[in-house]
């Protein structure tokens, strides 16, 4: 705003004084003027406590009289006129602070406005991009359009007003990402010691400072100490994030909304961008001053993973849990001085007597929350202070006779009381708004949430706002004209505190209460997305996640809020967290099994969504179990052919394969297959999908040729189905380039390969787990074809990518190892492929079993390292144990049985016992022709160690033949063709290698369960 001199300037110095404007500079071009801009936040906390009508208003009058001069008609564009992506605003250096003010505007309204705020934060971001790196002198070259965005600029805060370009180590006006924060307590009080207790420690470097309630209390201001902490401390910080933190779905969603606005390369997957964030903060890129809050964290054991484990931020968490104070330092909160309540007190509304404060502080004990709703009490009616005493001691001994509240709710239930007595007088309609948000959870509640009443009418009065919003708008102002909920219009929600929520819980009656519970559940089962797999929805999901525990939703019989509930533990897996998933459908399938009879249908779908949790977590031994009596109750309650019952054979069968009994596995999954096509028919989606696990298990079954006949099959129904790039085909289509590889064909499956992988970084994106995984296989696919730099490259890209996303000891991330293991190996770093060799066969020791045909396949990769470091030794031990336990698991003629049988035999050589490395080798390439086929390099591998085994013992002859026969038939299968056809010449490391007359090995890479 800007203050002619005669126009006011008393007014503008009288802002100034009381620190809600300061003085900035002054327009090239308006010489005259002095100007005043609002202190960091106060323009957001003003627009969001406002009424939306009269910020549109207000917008509306600021154009016209900007329109009415001809030299200030170009700052903002009419509020009528379209703005749209390719004809942004212009935006000038005069312009740019006008159009500043009007986005925050924009964002606070949201809404309507929600599409010109996003055009014109992009307009902004271009503008400030281009002069923070032109040269002085520069003129800008190109549109806005034309600019790469960053996901920090189109994510702005809403309450950001004048970014203000810095240098890393400058200080900063205000940060460069401040986000999620509430709105600053324009009445906040006292509290001047802890504040000064809680810079100086966290000055002195604590890196967890623990704001915390004595004994647990609520109420007494933890989270406003920690918000005007924030908001006096901005300037020393260049990232302030707010972090909601009662359950870590709430955490992991603050970190992906970061993640976005600090421009990092990742998804919307929590354990994708959950690492990314914590690494970045870490490293201090792009800033090294942040400030992190966990609000309202209750337990360090499921907080504290979502630290940064180092940096030179700093971390707040505000608590009831003392456990805290064992992690870091701990700053008690207790409930106000008397000079603090006091002041509070008098700080607004009618005059206050020295002592009718000190009675009101007495008898409200001093806690802030019941001391901030009488003062809006006093504020809004005048009542004397007397007549409030006399209706606070009522209503405080009708608690006490009916049913006492602990000692601390005392004093907030009476106080607020007082308050919901008189609005259920004035507007009944407000107080029943009140009690149904009651059973939402203590966070934001977004306005589209509170639309209808859903399936059944709670009371017909909140039935008629709930679909009216001129009557619900209504009903809000009265809530928010007696401070009885804290209305957010930036965000369009409205929040309540958890002891208010408990006071208005206690009023109702037992039949209100579960009207209003039903009420709550109808309403978020209405505002269900319905698609759980849409990363688009996520965000509605992640709002409703909340609200659904807090109002115990799990327990609810009605059908559609049981969806949700489905809906919800669906959406964790997908969104990635899985272990707050697991929890979360353990706690909905325990409810469910204890309210529902056992065939129900909604309680079998949840207990096969939790079974497939267990299998994805690898809590095999509990998926088990489920799996065990999800198959009873299916045996004793539904056909067998019934698409509940095929479910819980396809998850039986995928158990069984984790444990490592694949036998077991196909043969299950063979049952489920035979039904499914006689029950629907080849092409049905359902018997597709059983088609697919089939396929897994007749590869981990080593049945190769029969696997890719049936994924071929499948491929071609799922393209005609659903078409080539839906992920159900490409999952088919990987599924065929697996079964050519390991048929022997490894150049026909490059080019599969190539192709699968192209397809899931256009359609998933380069870091979804279909295409980490897709590239794992074409790194073993490239090294089988003799690119091994190449192969090198893609290991690491894939290990790195599943570490990020779930960890170094998730199933995906330890198959990923034994890639890259094999990977450095075949480029001559045997070190480095030892080390990560055994990692992994411990890995999958403590994940599977010692005898798992995985980890006993990491053991014949491991055992090749130490042969080749000169360890043959320990190379024959390790063979020789894995092939007796591959005999005994998988049965003499399973490849991975044979291949281990061809390293041992190599070991033997490497020991100088040829004769009995001829022994090992004769039978094992009988075997290996007809289980393989004499053209397969496996075969041939074998066949070229044997031929230089039986040289070595004198059988020439044999040996010269042999050799020959397989020379031919390794460049046969070997040779990459030229695009006419031709064969190259034979430049395959294998190749050359035999002509060298250096022996074969042979890696075994298992198959994806």
């Amino acid at each position: 705003m800007e203050s002619t001199p005669g126009a006011g300037p008393v007014h503008a110095a009288e802002f100034f004084m009381s620190g809600l404007v300061r003085p900035t500079g002054v327009p090239d071009d308006a010489p005259a003027a002095l100007a005043y801009e609002f202190t960091p936040g106060t323009r957001g906390q003003l627009l969001a406590l406002g009424r939306r009508s009269a910020t549109v208003r207000t917008l509306r009058d600021v154009h016209e009289v900007l329109a009415s001069d001809p030299g200030s008609a170009t700052l903002l564009p009419p509020l009528s006129a379209p703005l749209d992506e390719t004809a942004p605003p212009s935006v000038t250096k005069r312009s740019a602070a006008f159009l500043r003010v009007e986005l925050a505007a924009l964002s606070a309204l949201s809404g309507a406005f929600h599409q010109r705020a996003a055009i014109l934060r992009k307009a902004l971001k271009w503008h400030d991009q281009w002069n923070a790196t032109r040269p002085p002198d520069a003129l800008p070259s190109a549109s806005p359009t034309a600019s790469p965005t960053s996901a920090a600029g189109e994510g702005a805060s809403p309450m950001s007003t004048t970014p203000q370009r810095t240098l890393e180590g400058e200080r900063a006006a205000r940060p460069r990402i401040w986000g999620n924060l509430p709105p600053r307590n324009q009445n906040f009080t006292g509290r001047d010691e802890l504040l000064a207790l809680l810079e100086q420690r966290l000055q002195e470097g604590t890196t967890t400072v623990l704001p915390e309630a004595i004994h647990g209390m609520g109420g007494v201001g933890k989270t406003q100490l920690a918000i005007e902490y924030a908001y006096r401390h901005q300037s020393e910080y260049d990232i302030v994030w707010w972090i909601p933190s009662e359950r870590p779905g709430q955490i992991g969603q603050s970190l992906v909304e970061l993640a976005k606005r600090l421009g990092l390369e990742t998804t919307s997957e929590v354990n994708v961008a959950g690492p990314v964030v914590r690494e970045a903060l870490r490293e201090g890129k792009p800033y090294s001053r942040w400030l992190l809050i966990f609000d309202n964290a209750d337990s360090p054991e499921q907080v504290r993973p979502y630290f940064p484990t180092g940096g030179t931020g700093t971390i707040v968490v505000t608590s009831r849990n003392r456990r805290w104070s064992l992690v870091g330092g701990s700053l008690d909160v207790d409930v106000f001085t008397r000079e603090e309540s006091k002041k509070l007190l008098s700080r607004s509304g009618p005059e206050l007597a020295d002592e009718e404060a000190e009675a009101l502080a007495e008898a409200l004990g001093d806690l802030p929350l019941a001391l901030v709703q009488a003062a809006a009490w006093r504020t809004e009616t005048g009542m004397p202070t007397s007549e409030y005493l006399r209706l606070f001691e009522d209503k405080k001994n009708e608690l006490l006779e009916t049913a006492p509240p602990p000692d601390y709710q005392l004093p907030v239930a009476a106080a607020w009381n007082v308050s919901l007595d008189h609005l259920e007088q004035r507007s009944p309609t407000a107080l029943r708004l009140l009690e149904l948000c009651s059973y939402f959870a203590p966070d934001p509640i977004s306005r589209s949430v509170l639309k209808g009443p859903g399936p059944q009418s709670i009371f017909p009065q909140l039935d008629a706002a709930l679909n009216d919003p001129m009557k619900l708008a209504r009903a809000i102002r009265e809530i928010n004209r007696y401070s009885l909920a804290r209305i957010d219009h930036r965000t369009n929600s409205i929040e309540m505190h958890r002891l208010v929520q408990l006071v208005l819980v206690n009023r109702m009656s037992p039949e209100e209460q579960n009207r209003m519970r039903q009420g709550a559940h109808s309403l978020m089962a209405t505002a269900d997305p319905k698609e759980p797999n849409d990363p688009s929805n996520w965000p509605r999901y992640a709002e409703l996640y909340t609200h659904v525990i807090a109002s115990d939703a799990v327990r609810s019989d009605q059908p559609w809020v049981r969806q949700l509930v489905l809906n919800a533990a669906r959406y964790l897996y997908h969104w990635g967290d899985h272990d707050v998933a697991v929890s979360f459908s353990e706690d909905a399938w325990n409810a469910w099994t204890e309210l529902f009879e056992e065939d129900d249908s909604l309680s079998l779908l949840m207990g096969q969504h939790l079974g497939f949790m267990y299998w994805a977590v690898g809590r095999y031994g509990d998926a088990a179990r489920l799996v065990e009596l999800l198959r009873q109750i299916y045996d004793r309650t539904q056909p067998a052919d019934s698409e509940g019952a095929l479910d819980a054979l396809q998850l039986e069968a995928a158990v069984r394969r984790a444990e490592g009994r694949f036998a077991e596995g196909a043969e299950i999954d063979k049952i489920a297959h035979d039904r499914a096509l006689q029950a629907f028919g080849e092409e049905d989606p359902t018997t597709l999908n059983v088609a697919h696990n089939y396929g897994v298990s007749l590869r981990l079954m080593g049945d190769f040729q029969n696997a890719l006949e049936l994924d071929r099959q499948t491929w071609l129904l799922r393209q005609r189905l659903f078409g080539r790039d839906d992920p159900r085909s490409l999952e088919s289509e990987i599924a065929v380039a697996i079964d050519v590889r390991e048929s022997g064909d490894y150049i026909g499956a490059l080019s599969l390969h190539e192709t699968v992988v192209a397809a899931r970084q256009d359609i998933l994106g380069s870091r979804n787990p279909s295409t980490l995984h897709a590239l794992r296989e074409l790194s073993i696919t490239t090294r089988k074809a003799g690119d091994h730099a190449r192969s090198l490259e893609l290991a690491i890209e894939a290990h790195e990518g599943f570490n990020r996303r779930y960890g170094e000891a998730h199933p995906q991330s330890l198959a990923a190892a034994l890639t890259l293991s094999i990977a450095l190996r075949q480029t001559a770093d045997l070190d480095a492929a030892r080390v990560r060799g055994s990692k992994v066969s411990e890995g999958y020791r403590e994940l599977y079993s010692a005898e798992h045909p995985y980890a006993l396949a990491a053991d014949v990769d491991l055992a090749l390292s130490e042969r080749l470091l000169g360890r043959p030794e320990e190379a024959r031990r390790l063979d020789e144990h894995a092939l007796r336990t591959l005999t005994e698991v998988l049965g003499d003629d399973h490849p991975h049985t044979l291949v281990a049988a061809v390293n041992l035999a190599s070991d033997m050589a490497a020991l100088g016992d040829h004769e009995e490395s001829v022994r090992w080798g004769r039978p094992t390439l009988g075997r290996c022709q007809e289980v393989f086929g004499t053209a397969h390099p496996t075969t041939l591998a074998c066949a070229g160690n044997l031929s230089l085994d039986l040289a070595a013992t004198g059988e020439a002859e044999e040996a010269t033949a042999m050799r020959q026969d397989t020379l031919e038939r390794i460049r046969q299968a070997l040779a990459a063709p030229e695009p006419s056809g031709e064969e190259t010449p034979a430049t395959h490391p294998a190749i050359v290698a035999f002509a060298a007359g250096l022996r074969a090995d042979c890696d075994i890479d298992p198959a994806p369960l």
